[in-house]
């Protein structure tokens, strides 16, 4: 199972990340965000991160040619939709780039209605927990809705995952809903601070979802 680590903010630690064996990284273009990077990692800085770990850039409702510069000047393998954007919109940035749109989901959304507008202008979806504001909550996903709903994309599965989940996420994978699942995405409950990971907690998650602590384990 894949794993993405998002709201990073230190070269360093998304270089230990790779190291462990992390699949993707998620860097925030959100101002609002307490884990914004624009006025953390420069481009050049992130351009200077090596290793074969994949950079995803998480957006909100960003203005065409902002965001493409940003994918440009990041050199960003993927861009994540977190905000509103359209279906024109998705397809149009999915001309240069994988896209990855986000559904911020509440008790008894029709899941497959949502989704169903954006199946031919993105590659993959994520389902979140709805919040107050647009981004991450943190709060518990409810992954029962999904069970219930036929999804022909495959997926990232986020919201609230913690440690200790990666025995209940190893069960999804064996629902028909699992199969389409791309990648599990966590952050503020492996945090220190926001944008600060405890290492150790990932580490120990990746051990345990992935049943190794990391590339160099393996080899």
């Amino acid at each position: 199972m894949r794993i993405k680590v998002c709201g990073m903010t230190l070269p360093e630690q998304v270089t230990a990340l790779d190291e462990m064996g992390v699949d993707l990284a998620g860097f925030i273009f959100y101002p609002k965000s307490p884990r914004y990077v624009g006025n953390k990692i420069s481009p050049e800085k992130m351009r200077q991160i090596k290793g074969k770990i994949a950079k995803v850039g998480v957006f909100v409702n960003m203005p065409y040619d902002e965001l493409m510069k940003t994918v440009e000047d990041y050199r960003l393998d993927m861009v994540q939709l977190h905000g509103d954007e359209s279906p024109v919109f998705c397809e149009k940035v999915a001309n240069y780039i994988t896209v990855v749109k986000a559904f911020r989901l509440s008790d008894n959304d029709p899941i497959e209605w949502m989704v169903k507008p954006f199946h031919d202008s993105s590659d993959m979806y994520m389902f979140d927990t709805l919040g107050a504001g647009y981004g991450g909550t943190g709060k518990k996903f409810d992954w029962e809705a999904l069970k219930k709903s036929v999804i022909n994309k495959i997926y990232f599965l986020s919201g609230g995952i913690e440690p200790g989940d990666a025995e209940k996420l190893k069960a999804f994978l064996n629902e028909p809903i699992g199969k389409k699942l791309f990648a599990v995405d966590i952050n503020s409950k492996f945090e220190v601070n926001a944008g600060i990971k405890d290492m150790e907690k990932v580490r120990k998650f990746v051990k345990e979802l992935k049943g190794e602590i990391g590339k160099k384990d393996s080899e």
